[in-house]
């Protein structure tokens, strides 16, 4: 079932680094508003152009009282290294057990071979914990539009 606007973002608690405490969603509530962005593979061309747009624009999403969390399905070690290589400053957290993936309703079941993958999707979630904002493509090539996720942010509590 798909998420829509004005429902409660499903909760998660995904590594950052396989040896330290997970992320939680609930980190963020009443604090900030979040961006979660899901994408298929690390170092693949579109999802290291997309983390390097974000990451070159962290500060303008910061100003805007918003965290930005990027989740893919790689392990923790191959995320931290992209994060590196990509420069950025906030999280990419692993779902390498595609619980995530699911509960957002963003698993693809196939991706040039490789299984249960994230389709490239964004969702805003404002301080409450409701999804303000949703934006899903099955096409792997397509970024997402960052200037209509932006005012979805603006525009979220």
């Amino acid at each position: 079932m798909a998420l829509a606007v004005g429902d409660e973002a499903p909760g998660f608690a995904l590594p950052l680094k396989a040896d330290e405490a997970p992320v939680r969603l609930s980190d963020y509530k009443g604090e900030k508003k979040v961006v979660l962005l899901f994408f298929p593979l690390a170092y693949s061309s579109v999802c290291t152009k997309e983390m390097r747009i974000v990451g070159e624009d962290y500060e303008s999403w910061r100003a805007l009282a918003a965290e930005v969390i990027g989740i893919s399905v790689d392990s923790p070690y191959v995320n931290q290294r992209f994060a590196q290589d990509c420069g950025v400053r906030f999280p990419i957290l692993s779902d390498f057990n595609r619980e995530v993936v699911q509960l957002y309703g963003v698993a693809r079941a196939e991706l040039h071979g490789l299984k249960l993958v994230a389709n490239r999707a964004a969702f805003v979630i404002d301080r409450g914990g409701r999804i303000a904002y949703t934006w899903v493509t099955h096409n792997p090539g397509e970024l997402p539009p960052f200037d209509e996720i932006r005012e979805a942010v603006r525009r979220a509590a």
